[in-house]
């Protein structure tokens, strides 16, 4: 896997990792419904143009399998193709994240245990909990720091 931030971030980049973020939440957040992932899916790509640090990851042929965004030291976003989950591909961006960009904030879904149990595996711990997102939906989230 090739890791790397993104400077240029064409519109054909923002689409493509659009639907790598599609094929993810429908296997990490089974709390959504399609309704509410198709809602979701609209600020998709202005978060991916916005976020200060845009890294990818490319398989050996050169597809996007994942990315994640960081901005001021906090992990904005994660997202890695179902295909790739669970071969230390998320713990290697992070890694990278916490390293090179000074990451050591991030924000949960609490309804997504497995990224709750991936983050306190390298160290993250909960600090602060809402009862909703930050758009006022009842997703509890968790806040997590190093």
């Amino acid at each position: 896997m090739h890791i790397s931030e993104q400077a240029a971030r064409t519109p054909e980049l923002i689409q493509t990792l659009t639907e790598v973020w599609a094929r993810s939440i429908r296997v990490t957040h089974l709390f959504l419904s399609e309704p509410e992932i198709m809602e979701i899916r609209r600020c998709v790509p202005s978060a991916l143009e916005q976020v200060a640090h845009l890294l990818t990851a490319q398989d050996g042929s050169g597809a996007f399998v994942g990315f994640m965004g960081i901005e001021n030291g906090t992990l904005e976003m994660l997202f890695l193709d179902p295909a790739v989950r669970g071969k230390g591909l998320g713990r290697q961006m992070l890694r990278l994240g916490m390293e090179h960009y000074g990451v050591t904030n991030l924000t949960v879904n609490e309804q997504n245990p497995q990224a709750v149990g991936f983050y306190e595996h390298l160290g993250f711990h909960t600090w602060k909990r809402t009862e909703k997102d930050e758009q006022g939906g009842n997703y509890p989230l968790l806040y997590m720091r190093l």
